[in-house]
C-alpha cells in the first residue's frame, strides 16, 4: 500500500513538472518572425512551447470565447492597442517591476504587459521616381502629393493589415474622425492598389507596379538587406505617418505556468532575444546594451519622430468601423 502511494506521488510530481515545462503561446505576430526565436528559447531552456498563430483580433476573439477554459499562458501581440484591449477586458495578470523596469519606453499604465520592440511607420518609395526632398512632410499631404504627381493607381496600401489599422486609429486620436475620413476618401480617390501584406506591397514597388506606400520601417530594412533599392522616408516629427508601433506580451490570468511564462518574457527582453529582433527582423530593441542597425535612426531620434499617444487606448473599434463604412475593408 505504502509503495503504491509513493509511486502515485512520484507520478503526480512528474506530471506537474512536465506541465510546468510546457508553455502555450498565443501569437498575433507572424509565424515567420516568431518561430525562429521560439525554437531558440526551447533549445536553450528545454521548455516546450505550443504556439497558436493568428491576427491580434483573432487571438482576442479566441480568448474571449474560451474564457476561463483557455489553455493560453501568454498573449504576444503585434500592437499595443490589442494588449490594451486585453488589459481592459481583464484578461492579463499584472506584471512585476523586475520585468517592467527593463524597457526604456512604452511601459503601459496598466502594468499588465511588457513592451518588447518598436517599429515606425514610414513611407517606402521608388528612389528612381522621387528625390527625398520632394516627398511630403506629412502623411496627411500624401493624397495631394500623389494627385500633383499624377499617381492615380500608382499608390499602394495595406488596409487589412493591423499596423495600417493602428495608424488610422492614431489618426483619429490625433486629428479626429472627420479629418481621418477626409484623408481616407482622398486616398481612395487615387484608386490605390491594396495588398494583403507589406512584403507584397514592397515587392510591387521594387517591380515598378506602384511607386510608394506607407509601411513599417523594418520591411524596408529587410528588402534592403536582400539587395533591393528601396527608399525610406520619415515625415516631420510628431506626424502620424511616423507612428511608433509597439509589440508586447502579457501573461494571461488563465496561465497555470507562471514561472515558465515569466521566464519567456524575461527571454524576450534579454540581450540575446532583443538582438534577434534587430538582426533578423530589423526592429528597434527596447532594452539597453543591444547593437542597433547603423543604417537606422538612433532610438531616441526615432521616438521623437512618433506622435505622443496613449498606445494602450488607440480607438481601434472606431478605426475599423470607419474603414468598413467607407468600403475599404
Amino acid at each position: 500500500m505504502r509503495k503504491s502511494i509513493v509511486l502515485t506521488l512520484i507520478g503526480i510530481t512528474a506530471l506537474s513538472f512536465a506541465q510546468a515545462q510546457t508553455l502555450t503561446l498565443y501569437s498575433g505576430r507572424g509565424q515567420s518572425l516568431v518561430e525562429p526565436l521560439v525554437k531558440q528559447f526551447q533549445e536553450e531552456t528545454g521548455i516546450r512551447v505550443q504556439v497558436r498563430y493568428g491576427s491580434d483580433a483573432q487571438i482576442l476573439a479566441a480568448l474571449q470565447e474560451e474564457g476561463s477554459r483557455s489553455p493560453a499562458d501568454i498573449f504576444w501581440a503585434n500592437t499595443a492597442g490589442a494588449l490594451g484591449q486585453a488589459a481592459a477586458r481583464g484578461l492579463l495578470r499584472p506584471l512585476g517591476e523586475t520585468l517592467l523596469r527593463q524597457p526604456q519606453a512604452f511601459v503601459p499604465a496598466s502594468k499588465a504587459w511588457v513592451p518588447v520592440t518598436v517599429r515606425l511607420r514610414v513611407l517606402a518609395y521608388n528612389p528612381q521616381k522621387f528625390k527625398p526632398e520632394e516627398l511630403p512632410q506629412s502623411l496627411l499631404d500624401l493624397p495631394r502629393f500623389a494627385q500633383e504627381k499624377g499617381l492615380q493607381g500608382r499608390v499602394g496600401w495595406t488596409p487589412t493589415y493591423s499596423s495600417f489599422q493602428d495608424m488610422v486609429a492614431g489618426m483619429i486620436a490625433l486629428y479626429g474622425e472627420a479629418k481621418t475620413r477626409e484623408w481616407l476618401l482622398a486616398m481612395k480617390a487615387l484608386n490605390p492598389k491594396a495588398y494583403a501584406s507589406n512584403p507584397a506591397m514592397l515587392d510591387a514597388i521594387r517591380a515598378g507596379e506602384v511607386d510608394l506606400g506607407s509601411t513599417n520601417h523594418y520591411y524596408v530594412v529587410r528588402f534592403r538587406r536582400a539587395g533591393y533599392n528601396l527608399g525610406m522616408h520619415h515625415f516631420q516629427d510628431g506626424d502620424v505617418g511616423n507612428l511608433a508601433l509597439v509589440t508586447g506580451a502579457g501573461i494571461l490570468k488563465t496561465s497555470k505556468n507562471l514561472v515558465t511564462a515569466n521566464r519567456f518574457l524575461t527571454y524576450l527582453l534579454s540581450p540575446k532575444g532583443q538582438q534577434y529582433f534587430v538582426g533578423n527582423v530589423g526592429e528597434y530593441p527596447l532594452v539597453k546594451g543591444v547593437v542597433v542597425d547603423p543604417s537606422l535612426l538612433p532610438l531616441d531620434q526615432a521616438l521623437r519622430k512618433s506622435p505622443k499617444l496613449d498606445f494602450e487606448r488607440l480607438p481601434m473599434d472606431q478605426a475599423l468601423r470607419l474603414l468598413r463604412d467607407l468600403g475599404i475593408l
